[in-house]
């Protein structure tokens, strides 16, 4: 089967493990039958309740990926520890308050960029050389928001935009390594971030509702319906597949 992992060696690592989309991207990979590393920023917690709900042998780390040096460590503990990465999915990033453009101050702009796309960066610099030697794949999580802009969005949208420019970038340059990099661009679903736009008041019933009102489907998504892309785009039926992104919106973005 070209979606089962089970054959190769090393491990999915899984940044931002904890998350609604991590979470579910962890399970569709264990029900693949790859081995996994995951991260988390500061719920152990979660990390430890997520790692004894999965099968085989999973291990978390604590991981701030804007300490360049922490994030080396944990990628050389993790390759060390499973005998390499076959895969890294980007499924981290801060919380993302929806305010119009015009209210955004550039300190709060820089610290989204900084958390997220440096972030991303910083990642990327310590997994490649992993990537190389398993000739594997990295899948971002982004957002739908880069091909339709919703409004008070744009802290989101702007770092995730610059994460799937340096995507793109490095399916160019490092497809000659046989590595792949794709994004995967999640619409509004039930679980993960909208829980906390909901919880925050970002969103109430009438935003939900025009939100609804857009999506052909006529439904949110779901985290499992991003991770079932993830696991897609990381397995061997996606073999020829990069530098692309697939949106999971339901239709918001035709």
């Amino acid at each position: 089967m070209l979606l089962d992992f089970s054959s190769r060696p090393g491990a999915a690592l899984v940044v931002g493990a904890t998350g609604g989309i991590g979470s579910a991207v962890a399970h569709r990979l264990a029900a693949a039958g790859s081995a996994l590393a995951l991260t988390y920023r500061t719920d152990a917690a979660t990390a430890d309740a997520l790692i004894t709900a999965l099968p085989g042998e999973p291990h978390a780390w604590a991981l701030d990926l804007t300490d360049a040096a922490a994030t080396a460590r944990v990628v050389a503990a993790a390759a060390e520890r499973y005998g390499g990465l076959h895969t890294v999915v980007y499924a981290a990033g801060p919380h993302v308050p929806m305010i119009h453009l015009s209210r955004v101050t550039p300190e709060q702009f820089r610290d989204q960029l900084t958390a997220d796309a440096v972030g991303f960066f910083t990642l990327v610099s310590a997994v490649l050389p992993a990537l190389r030697e398993s000739r594997g794949s990295l899948v971002a999580v982004t957002t739908a928001a880069t091909r339709r802009y919703p409004v008070r969005d744009g802290l989101s949208a702007g770092p995730k935009g610059a994460i799937e420019a340096l995507v793109r970038g490095i399916a160019a340059e490092e497809g000659r390594f046989g590595v792949r990099a794709n994004c995967v661009g999640p619409g509004m679903t039930t679980d993960g971030m909208a829980v906390r736009l909901i919880a925050n008041g970002d969103l109430d019933d009438a935003a939900l509702d025009a939100a609804r009102n857009n999506i052909p489907l006529g439904r949110f998504g779901t985290a499992d319906d991003v991770a079932a892309a993830v696991t897609f785009l990381a397995s061997e039926q996606a073999r020829y597949i990069t530098g692309q992104k697939l949106d999971v919106d339901g239709g918001y973005g035709v």
